[in-house]
């Protein structure tokens, strides 16, 4: 029993009523029991997950050509800038800032975070800057870039029953072990969003509503830099979200590159995540202002964005670091890797008048 298990018991046994989405929270962000909470989590093949990042440098200087076009594209501002939001130990900041000259924001509420972002970025004194929430970012130009935060933004679950929609609610048996439940929906707003989700589902179908990835969103929307937003995740659009085949749901716990729906299992040690709704969160964009301006799967996108880098290779056999490199190129974009499985979508957010 886990640390956190105990805290939530505790809570639970005192009375309190908790959603799944409140007990997600608990389970990444909990500053000392959080999966996420206490600093940095080691990513790649000696960790629980692999990212775009973790595959190498390859990533981050793609992302520099982002900057440099979209640097282009709002008139070559002298004020132009890189903003990170969930920049972790601020690997993919420095693979970007190695490749360009922009200067850096990032977004980061946890000091334990930034302290290791600071150390590690030490080297570009002061091109990289830090700000706590989305509501201090600076008034600038600039390309936003956000890579894999959406998929591990708390969610309420929900069950369909075969005339209505059940919230289900974290409770716990006599043997200490927590359950899901249904009950009635917790919020109106969640209600309102329920209201979206289609009706001719099988009995017990369960899925994820993501309220707190429209909340970022709509932040995000609200902000006072104008440029790009790059956001980067594994998801599905509405139909493929829906599908039958996904009658559990899409939440998912991730411990050592294993995966399984044990959810309630081991919180605070295990990462938990979803797919994104891309359907949803285009839509949530839209209405808040924001434009889309490519939605691709990432190896379709990345494909193109590399094409420059491509044709500086032509006609030359590639050394050692070139053959890295394009080891890196294939796990970004072949269809067996990240290429189909993660999705991009760039929207461009208007300067306020």
């Amino acid at each position: 029993m886990t640390a956190l298990h105990q805290i939530l018991l505790h809570r639970l046994n005192s009375g309190e009523t908790l959603t799944f989405a409140e007990v997600m929270t608990q389970a990444l962000y909990h500053p000392e029991h959080g999966y996420y909470g206490p600093g940095p989590r080691r990513i790649g093949r000696s960790g629980d997950f692999y990212t775009s990042v973790s595959v190498g440098p390859l990533y981050g200087q793609l992302l520099a050509t982002l900057a440099q076009q979209t640097f282009e594209k709002l008139g070559q501002p002298g004020d132009f800038c890189v903003i990170e939001q969930a920049a972790h130990e601020g690997q993919l900041a420095e693979d970007v800032m190695n490749s360009c000259e922009y200067d850096y924001v990032i977004v980061e509420p946890n000091p334990r975070y930034e302290a290791v972002q600071r150390g590690k970025l030490a080297a570009f004194g002061n091109r990289v800057s830090w700000v706590s929430e989305l509501a201090t970012i600076p008034e600038r130009p600039a390309l936003f870039l956000c890579n894999e935060l959406p998929d591990a933004m708390p969610v309420h679950l929900v069950r369909w029953n075969g005339s209505s929609w059940n919230e289900l609610w974290v409770n716990v048996d006599d043997l200490e072990t927590l359950r899901l439940d249904p009950g009635p929906i917790s919020t109106e707003e969640l209600a309102i969003e329920i209201a979206r989700l289609p009706l001719d589902l099988p009995i017990g179908y369960t899925t994820e509503v993501g309220l707190a990835t429209l909340h970022w969103l709509r932040e995000l929307a609200s902000g006072s830099f104008h440029g790009v937003i790059f956001i980067a995740d594994y998801g599905l659009d509405h139909e493929e979200l829906y599908s039958t085949e996904r009658h559990k749901g899409t939440i998912r716990r991730y411990h050592n590159h294993q995966t399984d729906d044990h959810i309630l299992e081991d919180l605070g040690d295990c990462d938990l995540t979803t797919h994104v709704n891309f359907t949803r969160l285009k839509e949530a964009g839209e209405a808040a202002g924001l434009k889309e301006q490519v939605y691709s799967h990432q190896g379709r996108y990345l494909g193109k964005l590399g094409l420059p880098w491509l044709a500086t290779l032509e006609g030359r056999p590639p050394d050692a670091a070139t053959q890295a490199l394009l080891r890196q190129y294939h796990s970004l974009t072949h269809p067996a890797f990240m290429g189909r499985s993660f999705r991009v979508l760039l929207m461009e957010k208007e300067k306020t008048p």
